[in-house]
């Protein structure tokens, strides 16, 4: 299933998810793929599958992500 992510760097652990919309909160910089590492391991987690079948298609350097998670 595919999804659009919209990342807000914040402290808190919070993920909304409506439709296919999610709204992710990181703590981490973007700073040589720490955020979307951590976007992976909290959706992975979120999902429950392993961060292997979560992969972002489309937007690695943006705040707008396509994100698709086989589960």
């Amino acid at each position: 299933m595919r999804y659009e992510v919209f990342v807000k760097f914040k402290s808190d652990d919070k993920i909304e998810v409506e439709g296919d919309k999610i709204t992710i909160s990181v703590s981490s910089k973007p700073i040589e793929g720490a955020a979307n590492l951590e976007i992976i391991k909290k959706l992975s987690k979120y999902f429950c599958v392993p961060s292997s079948n979560v992969k972002i298609v489309h937007g690695l350097k943006s705040k707008k992500k396509i994100v698709e998670i086989i589960t």
